[in-house]
């Protein structure tokens, strides 16, 4: 039992979130992407080309191009997230070369664009969620990102673009619209695993009684409210900003009772894609 309490659970549980996630992408990729000739975005696209090409494995391909990618993000990305990419990509690679065999589930393109979307991030989702990575464009954009004013997100956007041009160019453009349609269904789903359903709203309300709405809210929905001290700009005058986090069901009522309290008053409503406190959720969920 002393032995057990030394096991760092929070990291057995990433690695087999990666696991899982890496077969799921890579079963995903053979059974709609492969057998479909659709590109993929990142590395795994450039492999995917090449096999096209010149019936090259993929999955020792995508191994190889991560490679020197691992000694180049060594210092930037940090041990852990690393060894948790290292362990992504050689499951994902050997995966790849197992799940060679499986029969296509589709030959209709558009029908592997979207299913093989959907399926690719769910197993994204669940690798993200774990703190892993499979490597490629995601350590290129972190060690870009800290030598270039580009994001994250605009680098492995336009280094994406780059293989879906090159996919059209080689095949036609009616494959790299396809790859399109399957990387846009899989960033949507990407997100949704790691966030889940229960997308917020956030809610600030310039108001002449801030008070009284404040109170109602908490009386009637149960959600904690902020208040917080602000200045108008034009008229000088000093305001109460009432501030407060509701889920989507609760997002009509609180419309309610802010116009009922006050028909003028001013009401900014935001997504909230993740909050993590009480009434929503804990940092115990969000670790896990």
């Amino acid at each position: 039992m002393h032995f057990l309490r030394k096991i760092p659970w929070t990291f057995v549980k990433q690695l087999f979130g990666i696991i899982i996630g890496s077969i799921i992408v890579a079963i995903s990729i053979n059974v709609f992407i492969l057998a479909n000739r659709i590109a993929d975005g990142g590395l795994t696209g450039i492999a995917i080309i090449f096999y096209y090409l010149f019936q090259w494995d993929v999955g020792l391909t995508v191994l190889i191009l991560n490679i020197p990618l691992f000694i180049l993000g060594y210092k930037v990305v940090g041990k852990r997230l690393l060894i948790l990419t290292i362990i992504g990509v050689g499951v994902f690679s050997t995966a790849l070369d197992y799940a060679n065999g499986l029969p296509a589930i589709t030959h209709d393109p558009f029908l592997a664009a979207v299913f093989g979307g959907l399926i690719t991030g769910i197993g994204m989702g669940i690798i993200f969620r774990s703190r892993g990575s499979l490597g490629g464009t995601d350590i290129i954009a972190i060690v870009l990102n800290k030598k270039t004013s580009f994001s994250v997100g605009q680098i492995i956007l336009g280094f994406d673009a780059f293989v879906f041009l090159g996919a059209a160019i080689i095949f036609n453009p009616e494959m790299a619209m396809y790859a399109m349609i399957y990387m846009f269904i899989a960033t949507k789903v990407i997100d949704l695993v790691q966030v889940g359903l229960n997308y917020s709203k956030s809610v600030m309300v310039i108001s002449e009684k801030p008070h009284i709405i404040a109170s109602e809210i908490i009386k009637s929905l149960g959600r904690g409210v902020t208040l917080f001290e602000a200045e108008g700009a034009y008229s000088n005058n000093n305001k109460k900003v009432v501030y407060s986090i509701v889920n989507r069901a609760q997002l009509s009522q609180i419309k309610d009772i802010i116009h009922n309290h006050d028909p003028d008053a001013f009401v900014a409503i935001g997504d909230v894609s993740e909050v993590v406190g009480e009434g929503f959720i804990d940092w115990k969920s969000l670790k896990g």
